[in-house]
């Protein structure tokens, strides 16, 4: 591969990123499995599996399904727990010739500020990523969407990341009231350095034959092409309601003209994780493609097309 492009370097929230491309947390392994399929030095950032407290199983067979326009999933946040994710993973990680971003997941506060705290101790990991689509056991719902709940999480990981970046990821579900920018303005009021927008969208598939849910958990994550309009709108929204919060922008990226519809939404970097499953060479494509559209639009740094979306006055 050649030397990343120049041009695709970004700034997230202080993080120095050789290209906006990140790949998804849960759907590139723990940071360098990758590595056999492309040259990760070509990436922005690669994100960790989510790590929680104790050690998941996760959801028995089946947890992944083939939709028409993209894949349901239902893992089940299967991982190590962070105990093991610190022995046995960490010192890979400085190997790891890209960013890498660790992702945390629990049930309840308490769980996602003592993995905060562990990860701010990994050199390796100058930023975390919260995965709030769980369930929240105080209130029933997801912290996601719930603005009080998610500010009280934010705040319990803020207090517990010294140096680490912290950002959000939030669920495309914050619908109706509260919306998408309450909830991301709750979570920037409470520290918040960056946001992901956005996670799957709840979803279920039946078999017709059987007249049963064909995962094990009945519903799952629908990723994939058909997310890809709600996440590109979701983002337009909370950038223009926060224009100085960066962005990753997140759902159904499967070449670059999904990613550079995100950019001109108002996302600083781009998520990828469906497209890997079906060809884990798609950040190769989409980063030779992204410096052809900069060539075109005739502009010296991909930071000029956030937001830039051109709206009728």
């Amino acid at each position: 591969m050649p030397p990343p492009d120049p041009r695709l370097a970004i700034d997230l929230a202080g993080l120095r990123l050789a290209s906006p491309l990140i790949l998804a947390a849960g759907t590139a392994g723990y940071a360098d499995e990758l590595a056999d399929a492309f040259d990760l030095s070509i990436l922005g950032a690669v994100t960790t599996k989510s790590i929680t407290r104790e050690p998941r199983e996760g959801n028995a067979t089946w947890r992944i399904h083939p939709a028409k326009a993209g894949m349901l999933n239902a893992i089940g946040l299967a991982n190590p727990g962070i105990d093991r994710f610190v022995d046995e993973i960490t010192p890979r990680l400085t190997c790891v010739p890209t960013v890498v971003i660790g992702s945390i997941a629990g049930n309840a506060i308490e769980d996602y500020a003592a993995v905060a705290e562990r990860m701010d101790a990994i050199d390796a990991l100058p930023a975390v990523e919260l995965n709030v689509s769980c369930p929240n056991v105080h209130g029933g719902t997801e912290f996601g969407v719930d603005p009080d709940a998610l500010s009280e999480l934010v705040r319990a990981c803020r207090s517990e990341l010294g140096r680490t970046k912290l950002l959000v990821k939030l669920s495309p579900i914050a619908v109706g009231a509260p919306g998408i920018v309450e909830v991301a303005t709750a979570a920037v009021e409470a520290g918040a350095d960056a946001l992901t927008i956005a996670n799957t969208v709840p979803a279920m598939a039946i078999d017709p034959n059987s007249r049963r849910p064909i995962l094990s958990n009945v519903t799952g994550g629908l990723s994939g092409p058909a997310v890809h309009p709600i996440a590109v709108r979701l983002v337009h929204l909370v950038h223009r309601a926060l224009p100085e919060t960066p962005i990753i922008g997140l759902g159904g990226v499967m070449d670059w003209d999904d990613a550079a519809e995100l950019i001109l939404a108002g996302a600083t970097a781009v998520g990828l994780g469906t497209a890997l499953f079906a060809d884990p060479r798609t950040p190769v494509a989409i980063t030779r493609r992204l410096s052809r559209w900069l060539d075109t639009q005739r502009l010296a740094s991909i930071k000029d097309l956030i937001g830039a979306v051109e709206l009728d006055s």
